[in-house]
């Protein structure tokens, strides 16, 4: 349904007229305009026109959906899944519950390359229909964007395989999708002694052949301990710019690593992660373009230092939230409770998280023109609630299903 409007809206959220062209920082985050008693157009898939009180005649052509008190917000946006995989990884949760690390089951072959194997005996039909259950489960949950990466192909054959998988979600999904080559997500075992020689692989073998079948939107990097280290990453992400790849970074989720200094010094558009970062990595962020992507439902299944929300918030760095949805540190794509984490255990306010989520993500993905706001002219990607006291209820009812209607 292309035209339509949508009528008896308690808070229309998130309403600018004129949308940011900057990812809010500092004191900005906290400002989520809402309009009370209001109504909404949409014409052809777009935001036509919004106000206050009794839908204007011109528009009562269209289907109208009432939205019986509720909250309208745009959709949020993720932007950092790896949402195509094999199988699930429970037999690490209950490893990581006996005491064992998330370090330590890497270290044995688990975490990363537990999946690539999986994904290595799997189909490609196969893992395309697996991980569309999964794109369909987020869009149901409010996700109106989604970025997807490989990495759990660790071969040229399987990250290539696992691409073409997220290219062929593209061409059916019904929300925009991002592709990123993270074919840097860990080093196989037979290259543990020589990663030079696995990086060369990636270089040289992978990356000709992703841009010549045009199956990539960005490249990646696991920046961290026991992983790439900053000088590997910079390698890594310069030879992904020379294909026209913009840099992303997985970086600090076990350490101060570098990952911040190499996502500012590569102009990576968002290094993700930051569960450990220093006053250094805060004046960095702050002083840059890069947007640091906070991930707290990962924090939260690993049981590791949540990300220092308050800190990169007050220091001035732009900040937005994803949901990391993987099989092996969070299973789960459901950015409503990561609101509520980010709320709950990283003291972002309401209004922050859901900006967060919206905003600032859709400068994560390069998607600020056309999803993150309610504004003329952008994408019809809305979330209707259920009727709520607040928009507050949203991340205070923590786990719970306060969405009526994904449009």
């Amino acid at each position: 349904m292309k035209d339509f409007a949508i009528t008896n809206i308690k808070n229309l959220v998130g309403v600018w007229e004129q949308a940011p062209t900057k990812p809010l920082r500092g004191d900005e985050l906290s400002h989520l305009p809402q309009l009370a008693n209001s109504w909404l157009a949409v014409q052809d898939g777009l935001i036509a026109e919004y106000g206050q009180g009794v839908l204007p005649d011109i528009y009562n052509e269209l289907p109208h959906i009432d939205a019986q008190g509720g909250h309208v917000l745009p959709c949020f946006v993720d932007s950092h899944t790896h949402i195509v995989y094999a199988t699930s990884r429970e037999q690490e949760f209950v490893a990581r519950i006996k005491g064992q690390t998330y370090e330590e089951i890497a270290a044995n072959g688990g975490g990363i390359l537990n999946s690539a194997k999986r994904v290595t005996e799997a189909s490609e039909e196969e893992l395309f229909h697996s991980a569309f259950e999964r794109l369909l489960l987020c869009v149901n949950q409010g996700t109106g964007a989604i970025e997807i990466k490989s990495g759990y192909g660790l071969s040229t054959e399987s990250e290539l395989k696992m691409l073409r998988v997220i290219k062929r979600l593209k061409n059916v999904s019904p929300i925009p999708i991002k592709a990123t080559f993270l074919g840097a997500h860990a080093f196989p075992m037979e290259f543990k002694n020589n990663q030079q020689a696995y990086i060369d692989i990636i270089i040289n073998e992978m990356l000709p052949q992703i841009a010549e079948n045009n199956l990539a939107d960005y490249i990646d990097v696991f920046c961290d301990r026991g992983f790439f280290d900053v000088a590997q990453t910079c390698q890594i992400l310069r030879a992904g710019a020379q294909y026209g790849l913009k840099g992303k970074i997985h970086g600090n989720e076990l350490g101060l690593t570098g990952g911040v200094q190499a996502a500012v010094a590569e102009n990576a558009l968002s290094v993700d992660h930051l569960e450990h970062t220093s006053e250094e990595e805060i004046i960095l962020l702050a002083n840059s373009s890069t947007i640091g992507t906070l991930l707290p439902s990962t924090a939260f299944f690993l049981g590791i230092p949540y990300p220092n929300a308050r800190g990169l918030i007050g220091g001035g760095a732009a900040v937005c939230l994803a949901s990391d949805f993987n099989p092996g540190s969070s299973p789960s794509g459901r950015m409503s409770f990561v609101i509520s984490l980010a709320c709950i255990k990283m003291k972002m306010t309401p209004a922050e998280a859901i900006n967060a989520a919206t905003v600032n993500a859709a400068f994560a993905l390069e998607l600020q023109d056309s999803l993150g706001t309610i504004t003329k002219g952008k994408l019809a990607k809305l979330i209707i609630t259920k009727p709520i006291s607040s928009l507050e209820f949203l991340p205070y009812n923590f786990g719970g299903d306060i969405i009526e209607k994904v449009l």
